[in-house]
Formats: C-alpha cells, sequence, structure tokens
C-alpha cells in the first residue's frame, strides 16, 4: 500500500494512511514524500472525510476504521482496483508473476528500460537500489507491476493480479503459499487461469520453461504467443554463469543472438529473474545485448541479500526469504558465492503460511546447507515446530526472545562469517542490534 500511496501523491492527491506496523525502509520513503502516516486505527482519522479511501488487503471486518467506513457510507475501494483505473489504464502493463522473484525481477525489468532511456513507471513490492523508491508513476506507456497473487481486499477474494490487464505477463514460477487464502496448489493455479485471460491476444507470456506447475497454466488455455526460459539451456531464453563464483552473466536468445555482462547478485533463482526481465524487456523493444549491459549496473532491491554492514570482517546481509524454495535457493547462492566460508542463517517463520505449519516438513531441509542457523520462534508456534528442526542437530539454535538470539549469535559468530537474516517482517531489529553488538564490541574502551 505503501507504493499505491506513492502513486497517489505523484497524481496530485494529498494522502494520508494508517497502519499499526510501518517500519524501513518503507516508512523511511512515506515519509521522504511527505506522506503522513498514523499509527492505529482509530475512527477520527476519517472526521475530515476523504474523497476515497483505499483499503489495503491485511484489513478486515471488525476493524475500527473499516467499520467507520462502512457505517459513515464513505466511498472505498482497494489498492488493485485504484491502481487499475487511474495508473494503468491505457499504458503497456508489465506485469512479473510468480511464487518466487517477483520483486527482484521487476525490479530488474524496470530497471533495463530506464536504463534503455524508456522511463517506465512500477509499482514493486520492495526498493530497487537503482531507483530508491517502490513506486514511480513514469513518463512513458511502459508500467512494470509487481503482480501479488494474495486477495485484494475484505470485500474482493479475486487475487490482486486479476485487476492489472498486462500487456506483457512474467511467470516465474508456482508452488503452494498463503494458505491463510488458499487451500491448495490448484487454487492457486485457478487464480493463474485467470490472470492468464486477461492477455490480449497481441501481448506476450513469458514463463519458466522448467517449471511444471506453470506449464499446467499454459495447458488450460491460453491465448497469447508464450515464450520460455531457462537456466539449462533448452528454451527460447536461456542463462548461465561464465564462472564459479557466479560473477559473470550470460544470456542467449534462441537462434545463437547472446550477451554477457558483469554481474553482482549469483545465485541459479537471480540467473532466471535475470533471463526473465531481459525476455520479458523485449516486448518494449530492448534489445538482448542493451538488456544484459543493463543488469552489469542492476544493484538488487533493498532486503533481497542486502548486504547491511561488515563488522571485524563479519558480512551482515538482510533477506526476505521466507519460503523453504526461498531459504534454500539464498543459502546455495551464499555457498557457492564464498566458498570456505561460515554461511550463518537467522530465520524468523512469521508468515501466515509458515505458522500454519504447512512448511514443517520441509523447513529443516531448505536449512540444511547452512553452517549455523538460529531461529526465532513465535509464541503461537508450539513444540511442534522446535520438532520440526530436529533433524539440524546441533547446528540449530531455537530461541523465544529477540534478545536472546542477538545474544546467542555474538557468541559465536567469527572471523569471515556470512550473516543472513531472514524475514518477510521487521524481526525485532535483531539484525541492528547484532550490528551494534559487533561494533561495540569491535571498539576498544576508552
Amino acid at each position: 500500500m505503501g507504493g499505491i500511496a506513492a502513486l497517489a501523491k505523484a497524481a496530485g492527491h494529498r494522502v494520508t494512511g494508517c497502519d499499526a506496523n510501518v517500519y524501513p525502509p518503507m516508512s523511511t520513503q512515506l515519509a521522504s514524500l511527505g506522506i503522513e502516516v498514523i499509527e492505529g486505527y482509530d475512527p477520527a482519522q476519517l472526521d475530515t472525510v476523504p474523497d476515497t479511501v483505499v483499503i489495503g488487503n491485511a484489513m478486515s471486518r471488525g476493524n475500527p476504521l473499516v467499520e467507520a467506513v462502512l457505517d459513515r457510507r464513505l466511498p472505498y475501494c482497494s489498492g488493485p482496483q485504484w491502481l487499475s483505473e487511474h495508473v494503468l489504464h491505457q499504458r503497456h502493463v508489465m506485469a512479473v508473476s510468480g511464487t518466487h522473484g517477483k520483486t527482484t525481477t521487476a525490479s530488474m525489468l524496470a530497471w533495463i528500460l530506464e536504463d534503455a532511456g524508456l522511463k517506465p513507471g512500477f509499482l514493486i513490492g520492495g526498493i530497487p537500489v537503482n531507483f530508491g523508491e517502490s513506486a514511480r508513476f513514469g513518463e512513458s506507456e511502459f508500467f512494470v507491476v509487481e503482480a501479488d497473487e494474495y486477495d485484494t481486499a475484505f470485500f474482493d477474494k479475486r487475487a490482486k493480479f486479476v485487476h492489472y490487464r498486462p500487456q506483457t505477463l512474467i511467470i516465474n514460477n508456482l508452488e503452494f503459499d498463503h494458505a491463510d487464502i488458499y487451500s491448495s496448489l490448484d487454487d492457486i493455479l485457478w487464480q493463474f487461469h485467470q490472470l492468464m485471460r486477461t492477455v490480449p491476444g497481441n501481448g506476450r507470456v513469458v514463463i519458466n520453461g522448467a517449471d511444471d506447475n506453470t506449464a499446467k497454466i499454459i495447458e488450460q488455455g491460453c491465448w497469447t504467443p508464450v515464450e520460455r526460459f531457462s537456466s539449462t539451456g533448452d528454451a527460447d531464453w536461456s542463462g548461465s554463469y561464465a564462472d564459479k563464483g557466479e560473477r559473470r552473466l550470460h544470456i542467449a536468445k534462441a537462434g545463437g543472438e547472446f550477451a554477457d555482462a558483469s554481474w553482482g547478485l549469483g545465485g541459479r533463482h537471480n540467473l532466471e529473474n535475470a533471463v526473465a526481465a531481459v525476455a520479458a524487456s523485449a516486448s518494449a523493444g530492448v534489445s538482448l545485448a542493451r538488456a544484459v549491459d543493463a543488469l552489469s549496473r542492476f544493484e538488487s532491491v533493498k532486503r533481497r541479500m542486502e548486504r547491511t554492514a561488515t563488522v571485524a570482517d563479519i558480512a551482515i546481509y538482510d533477506d526476505f526469504a521466507h519460503h523453504p524454495t526461498a531459504i534454500r535457493r539464498s543459502i546455495a547462492g551464499m555457498k557457492r558465492r564464498f566458498p570456505g566460508q561460515r554461511i550463518v542463517v537467522a530465520l524468523e517463520p512469521r508468515s501466515n503460511t509458515m505458522k500454519m505449519g504447512v512448511h514443517a516438513a520441509t523447513l529443516a531441509e531448505s536449512l540444511a546447507d547452512a553452517d549455523q542457523v538460529f531461529v526465532f520462534r513465535p509464541e503461537e508456534m508450539d513444540e511442534g515446530f522446535t520438532a520440526s528442526l530436529a533433524p539440524l542437530g546441533d547446528k540449530a539454535t531455537i530461541v523465544d526472545q529477540y534478545d536472546a538470539l542477538v545474544a546467542e549469535m555474538e557468541n559465536d559468530l567469527r572471523k569471515g562469517d556470512q550473516v543472513v537474516f531472514m524475514s518477510n517482517g521487521g524481526f525485532g531489529a535483531v539484525r541492528q542490534k547484532l550490528t551494534m553488538a559487533l561494533q561495540k564490541r569491535r571498539t576498544p574502551p576508552v
């Protein structure tokens, strides 16, 4: 919703908002734009009657502000509806969807278009470092949007992305997620099929050619030309690394055209994200060579394996990974990028799907390649969660207090460690607290 607020501000509206918890980097962005964020849901906020109340999908019946909007018969809509009606109409929408990689791929795509001089608009669920903001109105017909499959609002249970009507659609991959919304993978596939139905015949669909679930969407019906990407080489667009350290990117198109560039991310998942972005950018007229060259200047996304500090030769990263597949891929990428160094992971299982125990059977396996694991156990998760991590043995430390987590990590860390904090929330500011503790430990007393 922060990105929607930024776009509304850019469109000339006076914008205010409220939330129970707002934390960086989004809180910082909103403050820089002069958008006031009020803590809590006091109905008195509505005494200055707004023209429209844009209601986020985290709001539900029973919330005092929601009830006040309904009781006072104020005009309201969802974020995706507002976006569709006020920003996306008559634009070339380039939607990036899938279970994993949406934010990074959308950021790459927006940057490729920007680097090519196309001045796109965008709405991304994170903050690309190259832009320093999550949303921009743009100056051209092109608009890149991160197309989330989560439901739209309490009054609209369709997936958000059905509102976007893309001309170019990327589907990175599909797995079961959002167990608080969908009861099965089939439910998710059905939503993606509805999205597929909105892509025009003169558009373009770019899909992961190695993903079986994505293939099922195409089999259900597709009325748009489809191009496949892969990291194995057997596709319309393929990518590989030219070196073991994954610092040189190679992307090729069927027919023999290819381009290479230096690369700052690493990991098979980011390779696939890059290929998808390059393939989609072609629908905006960007050449393969120009797109790959742009990626050499791509600086990742806030909270996507973002290196936030180095203290006493200990590197600290902030990562949004919260699904077993994303966790496994992030760790694998770090192992290849930093051979011979310890990969230490701190995990906060914060998503509704994780708290419901859906990933209990696969979480330990996803963490297995880390050298040391520290896990925060929320109070609503029972001892069964602890038991599910038993296969990790002595390499796993489980605590139920944030300060205790910081203390355990500080005692364990050693020179050369690569420390990754994984959470889709604020994680109790433990990353910041650990950084400060290490700095104090390094600084000699006066």
